[in-house]
């Protein structure tokens, strides 16, 4: 089997389970504890996962906020901020969102055979594009990271590609936010889409850890045995 980074997927979700809100604007389900915390998290790893919706929708950064923080993981000798990477089967993607024009990591767009020309002229100058065949395989995308030398990789979202990384067996922790409020809006995104996953009624993903911050909650649960050795905090 393909070695990949030490993966980590990182997302807040209402009381009634959903990661965002129906209509215009970002819905906001952290709070200032949690999100240094989020921040702590992104300074110890390689490289940062977000799928092409988010970077469309939400813009983020993607950076690590923490002066001291980035000075330290200089003194390591890497890069103050990790690197980003984004999976697209589109290549929609605007070359003067902040993914791109943000921090000083790599950008890394992994897209689809059919559109990787297209990525290549509308991103090249900005990232670096690879042909990820014609159907993006995370678990190859992850052993491409690795071969990279990244060796811890956090996956921020959204919903689809977390249900990607969990349905293909690819992640080792999952970390998760529980927000103190319900959304109520059917038509809001969920936290991941149908699928088969590898826990159920029967086989129950293992809880390592329950944390409260401040008005929120942190469940961090263990999905391979690489948690017990290979864990930050």
């Amino acid at each position: 089997m393909s070695e990949r980074p030490y993966t980590v997927l990182s997302c807040g979700v209402s009381l009634d389970g959903y990661l965002d809100r129906a209509g215009p604007g970002r819905l906001m389900l952290s709070n200032a504890a949690d999100l240094d915390r989020v921040d702590e998290v992104r300074a110890g790893c390689d490289a940062i996962l977000v799928g092409a919706a988010t970077v469309r929708n939400d813009d983020p950064r993607l950076t690590v906020k923490s002066e001291q923080r980035r000075r330290e993981r200089v003194a390591r000798g890497v890069p103050a901020d990790p690197a980003k990477v984004t999976l697209t089967e589109r290549a929609d993607l605007d070359a003067r969102a902040r993914f791109f024009t943000t921090g000083f990591g790599q950008r890394l767009v992994y897209c689809a055979a059919a559109k990787a020309e297209q990525a290549r002229d509308r991103l090249g100058k900005v990232a670096t594009v690879m042909d990820a065949g014609d159907r993006i395989d995370v678990r190859e995308l992850a052993a491409d990271l690795d071969a990279r030398g990244m060796r811890r990789l956090m996956v921020e979202g959204g919903g689809s590609v977390l249900t990607q990384f969990l349905t293909a067996g690819a992640a080792d922790e999952l970390q998760l936010v529980v927000a103190p409020f319900f959304v109520g809006d059917a038509r809001a995104r969920r936290f991941v889409d149908d699928g088969r996953f590898p826990f159920d009624e029967r086989r129950r993903a293992r809880l390592a850890d329950v944390r409260r911050i401040d008005d929120v909650v942190l469940l961090r649960y263990a999905l391979t045995a690489r948690f017990d050795t290979e864990a930050l905090g």
